[in-house]
């Protein structure tokens, strides 16, 4: 199978070309930059299909596709920064990613009759209450640019296409960028106490774990929306923190704090991240491992 994979230079999309290359697939990458910088499997990425693409340039993203022709499309590109898409000047721009970017890519995978999957996130709902949110669950309300905008994104791919997976995520952490655990590892080496936050719950997604459920799907029909987070339980980001200092040998001092205590945020952040993912086993799909056992190999990977 070919797969063309977007935002490879970002620590999903570098995960799925590792898997989908362990698995034989033909993986041809994208992202914005004009060189494919990850490694992957120890040796550079460079040696792998890669074609530098802005996705928010229609015509492009068709006659890159086009030129392809994949069987399938990970989308895993996206406008992460979610305080910065707040900015007044910054809006549009998050707008023509996540959503006109998405449009872009669902109507060329129309065209050429292809497998869609787009990667969104627990933002897409208000964060409010306390049951997990179900994947087919239409009872939208964002609270922040970002969270709109990805939304948007979905209903692009839900309404261009048949054959599509819209699989929700959260609180990701991957090798190849910047995540909670390497800023929480940064702070509590230069810090003796740190304050972290208590009142919003979810649950880790660690790249490596995701990008094989991925894979697993795209070699599948079984389409729709899918929730997907390790296991282990609905924590906080202070019970988070609590886990990555214990196996990190850490003694740096925790402090739990409101959302409101800590301030700083320019998003809102949704209080209630709780994903339900009980859809993956009804169709067969094996279940993440638990985020303790995700967070252990990943601090092994980063050599802590």
């Amino acid at each position: 199978m070919k797969v063309f994979v977007t935002g490879v230079n970002g620590q999903l999309g570098h995960d799925v070309m590792n898997e989908l290359n362990k698995r034989g697939h033909i993986a041809v990458g994208t992202d914005v930059a004009e060189v494919y910088s990850s490694i992957v499997d120890g040796f550079p990425a460079t040696t792998l299909p890669y074609v530098a693409l802005d996705i928010t340039n229609a015509d492009k993203v068709e006659q890159v596709i086009t030129e392809v022709q994949p069987d399938a499309v990970i989308h895993c590109a996206a406008w992460t920064a979610v305080d910065m898409a707040e900015d007044d000047d910054k809006v549009e721009l998050v707008r023509a990613v996540n959503a006109g970017g998405t449009q872009n890519i669902a109507s060329v995978c129309k065209k050429l009759d292809c497998k869609m999957t787009y990667i969104s996130t627990d933002y897409v709902f208000n964060g409010q209450g306390t049951e997990p949110w179900q994947p087919d669950c239409k009872d939208y309300a964002p609270l922040s640019v970002y969270g709109k905008t990805k939304l948007e994104g979905e209903l692009a791919v839900s309404n261009t296409l048949e054959k599509y997976f819209i699989v929700r995520i959260a609180w990701v952490f991957g090798l190849n960028g910047k995540n909670f655990i390497k800023t929480m590892l940064n702070v509590g080496k230069k810090y003796d106490t740190v304050r972290v936050v208590n009142d919003q719950i979810g649950t880790p997604t660690y790249t490596l774990d995701l990008a094989r459920l991925l894979v697993d799907m795209v070699e599948t029909d079984k389409y729709g929306y899918y929730h997907a987070t390790n296991e282990g339980g609905y924590i906080s980001w202070y019970d988070f923190t609590c886990e990555i200092f214990r196996q990190a040998g850490y003694t740096t001092k925790i402090v739990p704090v409101t959302t409101e205590e800590y301030g700083l945020s320019k998003a809102a952040r949704p209080f209630n991240s709780r994903l339900d993912k009980s859809k993956l086993a009804e169709n067969g799909f094996k279940s993440l491992p638990t985020w303790q056992d995700a967070v252990s190999r990943y601090l092994k990977e980063i050599e802590q």
